[in-house]
């Protein structure tokens, strides 16, 4: 089979386009492969922080990403029962950052930024209606199996494979890459409703953490609306937890009187903590919920997915330029899942037990913890990052 001189990508979210953007800056040329028949246009990850805008400014996609989104300077953290116990201002890492905010956007505009950006490019090619469905390798390249609507398959053959094709990656599955780790006993609740919090609650910002022992929740803010989010027993079928009347009765804890008309969308997760036991085989390597998922508290998954695609890309392209050899590649395993497991799945842990813990000894600890922190600043308004911080640099 004849061996085409690209660099295949399975899958067309932020992390696949991403990395397809940073290669086809760098003179290499890429072929995307989806699935589906377009880009999606589902409701998933929404939240850009301040380093993942600044890859993306490198790229040249920051300014139009931003101009879709509602910047968000601060984030807070309450509990149900005291109210706010501490504010967090991006400014203090303006030092750090050219984008000191958060940046609330919804993932299928920076594809399709990306998309029409790299349209034209002689380099960058994308296939949809063709799923990556089987791979083998050898020592000069990587051959894919794709699947098309109809059933047939066809065999395309290129020198390396990115698998950025999701949490039940095919490419993944087809190098028995095992996918360690473990699956939350509750789910999440997205609830998208237009009301404004800011009329009904006193000093909310756009990013509100409320912690809560019998149920903790998280305002988030988007363009046209917020998302809220819930977690649901698992004794609550997925059938009534997504009902209209399920969701109104939830929206009523935070939002009394809710009424059908408060709610524009009600999306349920399941919610996973899982780590491929490693990111690269041979040729092959994988990125973004291919290599790992968390819970989304931190929006720390499609952030961390979009820094995979960098790290790894950057050192694609100093071996296919010949500034480098293969053994660069083992560098991208080591240090991607090295923060993956250390920082990534540690603290989105952390995040979710801080919310949730009944225990008074840890609800003070993590109190304290805020307030100390949020203190180091003259002003009471601390750095978002460290030890834990939802959504830090």
């Amino acid at each position: 089979m004849a061996i085409e001189e690209r660099i295949f990508i399975a899958g067309a979210g932020p992390v696949g386009l991403a990395a397809a953007a940073c290669l086809v800056r760098r003179g290499i040329p890429v072929t995307v492969f989806e699935a589906a028949d377009n880009l999606s246009k589902e409701s998933r990850a929404s939240t850009f922080h301040p380093s993942t805008l600044d890859m993306l400014d490198d790229l040249g996609v920051a300014d139009e990403l931003i101009a879709t989104g509602l910047v968000a300077p601060r984030l807070q953290y309450r509990s149900r029962r005291d109210g706010v116990i501490a504010a967090f201002d991006f400014a203090g890492i303006a030092d750090a950052t050219r984008h000191p905010y958060r940046l609330q956007s919804e993932q299928h505009n920076l594809t399709r930024i990306i998309d029409a950006r790299l349209r034209g490019n002689p380099n960058y090619r994308i296939e949809f209606g063709k799923r990556v469905c089987g791979a083998r390798q050898d020592a000069d390249g990587v051959a894919v199996t794709l699947a098309a609507p109809d059933g047939t398959t066809e065999e395309r053959r290129a020198r390396w494979l990115i698998g950025a094709d999701g949490a039940r990656s095919e490419v993944r599955k087809a190098f028995d890459i095992e996918f360690e780790g473990f699956t939350w006993p509750e789910r999440f609740l997205v609830v998208g409703t237009p009301f404004d919090f800011y009329a009904t609650i006193p000093g909310l910002d756009a990013v509100s953490y409320v912690a809560d022992p019998v149920q903790w929740h998280f305002y988030l803010q988007i363009p046209g609306m917020w998302r809220m989010m819930f977690p649901i027993a698992p004794d609550v079928s997925d059938e009534t937890a997504t009902s209209r009347d399920f969701a109104r009765a939830t929206l009523v804890t935070v939002l009394p009187g809710a009424r059908d008309g408060d709610i524009v969308h009600v999306t349920l997760y399941r919610v996973h903590q899982r780590v491929a036991k490693n990111f690269r085989a041979g040729r092959v390597f994988l990125a973004g919920d291919a290599a790992h998922i968390n819970n989304p508290l931190g929006g720390m998954g499609m952030n961390g997915g979009i820094h995979d695609a960098v790290n790894l890309t950057e050192r694609l392209a100093r071996v296919w330029h010949g500034e480098a050899g293969d053994e660069e590649f083992d560098r991208y395993d080591k240090q991607r899942r090295l923060v993956t497991l250390e920082y990534v799945q540690k603290h989105s842990i952390q995040n979710k037990r801080n919310l949730e813990t009944n225990d008074p000894a840890e609800q003070a600890r993590f109190r304290d913890e805020l307030i100390d922190q949020a203190g180091r600043d003259n002003d009471g308004i601390g750095r978002p990052g460290g030890r834990g911080i939802f959504g830090g640099a």
